[in-house]
């Protein structure tokens, strides 16, 4: 009987133990804390495979090379291009904050790299850059050329464009140098969200922002895919886009009608690579970082007399 009493015990106090252990709260785990993105190391890093230059027009044709920048070296050429440094949006909303170091811009491999990383710095959650040759070289009429692999990613906005050299410089009259009074030529724009795009587009007084003069230019496959040549034919009668020595928009001065037609000035060149914005729209979580976008060359022609 008393052994009974033991095993009726023993099986009481083990049926209690596990409905209780059964009942318990399963322990939290600790989520791994975000970390931030690595810096670059010294070791250039693989770049696109890059295909022969299939676009280059040549002195038989009617042009001369008068300036170019290759990328051949192992730094940016501090002859050819300066930095805009710094974030607020760029009057864009746009999301990056740009700076001069290699690890938003460099060259290596033959290949201006300009890259957009996902990291906080300055205020802003992601970082870039935008070189122009404001005050360094500046251009009046003729071809002015890139080959450029853009990004893929939805978000990503780069930009091959000009503006007046006198952008930002006439102390007396402001007005005369702000934009939109200086003019802008939109070489080529691409916006990650619409793989298969590019647009050409001219901005100046009454004719900006989302009044700007543009062309679109789609194909039937991603543009990021390879590296294209992008180019502007300009003098005094207008201005004409190529995309792979294609034309796709022909633009005479007769278009702004009453407006000015403010391209007759020499222009500067800027490439950048902006995240979000007015065009750039919103960065998808799917987009993976870095995005770089690599510039073979820029070549600017004259036509021969």
């Amino acid at each position: 009987m008393k052994l009974q009493l033991l095993f009726l015990l023993l099986y009481a106090f083990l049926f209690v133990s596990c409905q209780a252990e059964s009942t318990a709260p399963p322990t939290p785990t600790t989520a791994p804390l975000p970390t931030d993105t690595p810096a670059p190391t010294a070791v250039p890093t693989s770049t696109p495979i890059s295909t022969p230059n299939p676009i280059s027009v040549s002195a038989d044709e009617g042009w001369e090379l008068i300036w170019s920048d290759e990328f051949d070296g192992d730094t940016l050429n501090s002859a050819n291009w300066t930095f805009d440094i710094g974030g607020g949006g760029w009057g864009n909303g746009e999301a990056q904050y740009y700076t001069n170091r290699p690890e938003n811009v460099r060259v290596e491999n033959g290949l201006l790299v300009i890259e957009a990383r996902q990291e906080k710095f300055e205020g802003s959650y992601y970082t870039s850059a935008r070189i122009l040759t404001q005050g360094l070289q500046a251009f009046q009429y003729g071809r002015i050329e890139a080959r450029i692999k853009v990004p893929g990613g939805v978000g990503t906005w780069p930009a091959f464009w000009m503006l007046g050299d006198n952008f930002g410089r006439d102390t007396e009259d402001p007005t005369q140098s702000a934009w939109p009074n200086v003019g802008e030529i939109d070489i080529m724009e691409y916006v990650g969200r619409e793989p298969d795009l590019v647009v050409g587009t001219i901005h100046g007084p009454g004719y900006a922002g989302a009044g700007g003069l543009t062309k679109w230019n789609r194909q039937d496959y991603p543009i990021a895919d390879d590296f294209h040549t992008f180019s502007v034919e300009w003098d005094i009668e207008g201005i004409r886009w190529f995309y792979d020595g294609e034309l796709y928009s022909d633009l005479g001065r007769d278009v702004v009608g009453d407006r000015e037609w403010v391209f007759d000035q020499p222009f500067f060149i800027i490439l950048n690579l902006a995240l979000g914005g007015t065009l750039g729209g919103t960065i998808s979580l799917d987009t993976q970082f870095p995005q770089n976008l690599y510039v073979d060359y820029v070549r600017v022609y004259q036509q021969t007399p």
